[in-house]
């Protein structure tokens, strides 16, 4: 348990200035004899509170002391992995052409691509939602209905097609106009090629704030694209998220990897995509850590 130090002084000045103050007003009340034995017990009160008190001092510099220790096995743990990870997946996912959704809003770290691109795998595409995916203004759903004529303008349905539509451009790219219109509206940011054949698709979701419903007509509408036409889903968020998605990916029986950004959880993925599909990570959700490596 780490001390909080500074409440523990402050606290401890209080005391010693109320037994300063409890000494002499006792004393102009109360005999020789009485202010003695008072005088004795408050001596008695104090070298104990100063016995506490360096005892604090010497758990405080042990904790500290454990803290730095963790902390030197940590960096110690982590450039290990960082060395290793070469040596376990290089070229293992040779000429897989993988392509990334991001449907959380809040960006991430790309240490797990170069992850993916040092097993060998292409990145062929990567379609981010962005913070401006707001589909309970009226004249984002208006405009999105026009586009596409669309009958039903509900936030479901006007969610759901365009979950059909980014999932349709990934694979086709006959719908490349569509997508840059919904970037245009500020929904969504598309790169890299799209229409070329992927051998898989990784869903980045989790959230830091609650979106409702988002998961439910956005994210599994367009999973379930791809899987009716046989193309692997792969469903990843960091360890970290305020709000997971994990169960409600699993609802798909998708493989799931719940710490993307610990480089247990990027392993998870490469040997995931290699050919070991599960349910992986450090939250109750996973089944276990990882793959088994061999």
């Amino acid at each position: 348990m780490i001390i909080d130090f500074k409440y523990h002084v402050a606290s401890l000045v209080a005391v010693f200035l109320a037994l300063g103050i409890g000494i002499l007003v006792g004393s102009s009340f109360l005999g020789d004899n009485v202010n003695e034995a008072i005088i004795q017990q408050q001596k008695q009160i104090v070298n104990n509170l100063n016995r506490d008190f360096e005892q604090m001092r010497q758990d405080h510099k042990v904790a500290q002391e454990e803290i730095e220790a963790y902390k030197s096995a940590l960096n110690i743990s982590k450039q290990f992995e960082k060395q290793i990870l070469p040596v376990l997946f290089t070229g293992k996912l040779t000429d897989k052409q993988i392509a990334v959704i991001e449907t959380n809003s809040y960006g991430f770290h790309e240490d797990w691509i170069e992850t993916l691109r040092m097993a060998g795998a292409n990145v062929v595409s990567v379609t981010s939602v962005l913070e401006g995916f707001d589909l309970s203004q009226k004249d984002i759903r208006t405009s999105i209905k026009t586009k596409l004529m669309l009958k039903d303008d509900t936030e479901a349905a006007v969610s759901r097609e365009l979950a059909r539509e980014i999932a349709e451009g990934v694979i086709s790219a006959q719908n490349l106009e569509n997508l840059q219109y919904f970037e245009q509206l500020g929904l969504i940011q598309n790169s890299g090629e799209y229409g070329v054949p992927i051998d898989g698709v990784v869903f980045v979701g989790g959230s830091q704030e609650e979106f409702g419903d988002r998961c439910a007509n956005f994210d599994l509408p367009m999973m379930n694209y791809f899987l009716e036409r046989n193309v692997p889903v792969y469903g990843v968020e960091t360890s970290d998220v305020a709000y997971s998605y994990m169960k409600e990916y699993q609802r798909l029986k998708v493989t799931t990897i719940d710490n993307i950004d610990m480089i247990p959880g990027q392993l998870s993925l490469v040997m995931s995509v290699y050919g070991k599909p599960g349910n992986y990570g450090i939250k109750t959700t996973a089944r276990q850590l990882m793959p088994e490596l061999q």
